[in-house]
């Protein structure tokens, strides 16, 4: 007979890691969505941008300085699965104090869906109960961009 003061239980060790290669001065900025836009931009495989969704993170610390882009998922042409979860493991891992979101739309359509709204709204109820703002959500295509923290959606 096994009793609970005898018993082993075997489980799993979870370590996080997180490695920075970028020189704090050496990182970029955002002071706004077209800083965020243009950051997305020159991370993002410009052969993939009309072919498939992809959804991405931008992290931030308190001084707005980047910590790094992460990609949350990838999709087909109409669409990608996000888990909000991924977004805010990913962002507590990298000591984040803020996140930006985006994702693009190989349509080439920059109007958010239903979806894109109720995901952002989610996002950003969990962002306050973590103390870790979503501020802003922006849908990217090769011709432009849509904040929706610009349209007063966030």
């Amino acid at each position: 007979m096994v009793t609970q003061s005898n018993a082993r239980f075997k489980v799993s060790e979870i370590q996080l890691h997180y490695k920075n290669v970028v020189k704090p001065n050496d990182r970029p900025s955002v002071n706004c969505s077209t800083d965020a836009h243009q950051i997305f931009l020159e991370n993002w495989d410009s052969n993939i941008i009309e072919l498939k969704e992809e959804f991405k993170i931008l992290l931030l610390n308190r001084a707005h300085k980047v910590l790094g882009i992460s990609l949350i998922s990838s999709g087909g042409l109409s669409g990608t699965l996000v888990d909000p979860k991924l977004i805010f493991v990913t962002a507590l891992k990298a000591n984040s104090s803020s996140i930006i979101m985006a994702h693009n739309h190989p349509s080439g359509t920059l109007k958010p869906s239903s979806a894109d709204i109720q995901l952002t709204s989610k996002c950003v109820q969990a962002g306050k109960l973590l103390e870790l703002p979503i501020l802003d959500h922006l849908i990217i295509t090769r011709s432009g961009f849509y904040s929706l923290a610009d349209e007063g959606l966030i």
